[in-house]
């Protein structure tokens, strides 16, 4: 009895890889039909995304990036989950905590947030 429901959790597992699976390989088919120069102007096109992403410092480390989302190119906006205060401190406090243990030798700024 348990081999078998071991076995059937491991199918439903499985078929539940391959529809994630195939569903990522949908949203990226639009490659599929890309030429070569078009393709590496995609390449150049995400990388810039992402380096302005990286390069973000100071303040702009802590918001909402819906220009980075755009650049893929299924159109969505989700609406995302946003914490109460209390919970969305913490977290801040702790990402910040988390920048003094990878980052110890970061430069530090006392500069304000403005508008």
């Amino acid at each position: 009895m348990l081999r078998a429901a071991a076995g059937m959790l491991l199918a439903m597992a499985a078929s539940a890889i391959d529809r994630t699976s195939k569903k990522r390989a949908d949203v990226d088919d639009d490659l599929e039909h890309l030429s070569r120069e078009e393709l590496l102007a995609e390449v150049a096109r995400l990388r810039a995304g992402i380096r302005e992403h990286r390069d973000s410092t100071g303040h702009g480390l802590c918001w909402h990036h819906p220009a980075l989302w755009s650049l893929l190119p299924e159109r969505s906006d989700p609406l995302p989950v946003v914490p109460h205060w209390p919970q969305f401190l913490r977290g801040c406090i702790r990402y910040r905590q988390s920048l003094d243990e990878q980052l110890p030798d970061a430069p530090r700024s006392s500069e304000p947030h403005h508008e």
